[in-house]
């Protein structure tokens, strides 16, 4: 029987969940190279509490991973690649005295999995950090994970304001979009050799309401004022 989204444990990860993630990781992004112990070790040591697993209850199989660094976003520019926001993948730029911002580096769900609400509860546990820790806000780059079906006709900036207005779905952002989250910008080199994005993310940002000011959500309005979010003609 197909265990029900309530029956899969969310938990901080753990060393003996590293070849789990290895193995998924590898089923997730065929050809590319899994995230690797010494990558895992490192987030542990940096920042235990923003890595988390989903596991299957009897069979303690992990079946979906999430993790995550604190990073001063100022620090950055919008553009910047995913080796960037995680030091290639090692989150050695983790700064919890000077950030404010919880950057999303990682979520995946087994092949499979898809659909049975581990996903979200990843998500959910995501946002009670935030909470817990008073931090300002999520960030990440949403890989446009089926942008390479539409690349012909239309830019990256065109596609995802098709995905913001509902016109097309992105596996991905699509998701994302459905758990709050804003795009405030399209990254054009955020994966590198990536077949399915050919390179593109939506930068998107999840706000902490319990800490946020107004001004805090300036750049959702800036990027719904811009031309990315207006009605293609």
């Amino acid at each position: 029987m197909t265990p029900a989204p309530s029956d899969f444990i969310v938990r901080n990860t753990r060393a003996e969940d590293f070849a789990g993630i290895g193995e998924m990781t590898a089923a997730v992004y065929p050809g590319v190279p899994p995230w690797n112990s010494a990558q895992l070790a490192s987030h542990l040591r940096v920042f235990p509490e923003g890595q988390f697993v989903a596991l299957e209850p009897d069979s303690q199989r992990v079946v979906g991973m999430a993790a995550s660094l604190i990073i001063p976003w100022d620090d950055y520019d919008i553009q910047s690649g995913w080796r960037d926001f995680t030091d290639n993948g090692m989150f050695t730029n983790h700064d919890p005295a000077r950030g404010r911002t919880l950057y999303g580096a990682e979520v995946m769900v087994r092949p499979g999995m898809q659909g049975r609400g581990i996903g979200k509860q990843l998500y959910a546990a995501r946002g009670a950090l935030v909470q817990r820790l008073r931090l300002l806000r999520i960030r990440a780059g949403a890989r446009l994970r089926d942008y390479h079906l539409h690349a012909a006709k239309w830019s990256a900036e065109e596609y995802v304001r098709r995905v913001v207005r509902g016109e097309v779905a992105d596996r991905t952002l699509t998701f994302q979009l459905k758990r709050g989250f804003h795009v405030i910008g399209v990254a054009s080199h955020y994966l590198l050799h990536d077949p399915h994005s050919l390179g593109y993310a939506a930068v998107i940002e999840w706000v902490n309401r319990e800490v946020a000011a107004a001004g805090d959500f300036a750049q959702h309005d800036a990027w719904l004022n811009s031309g990315l979010a207006s009605s293609a003609n």
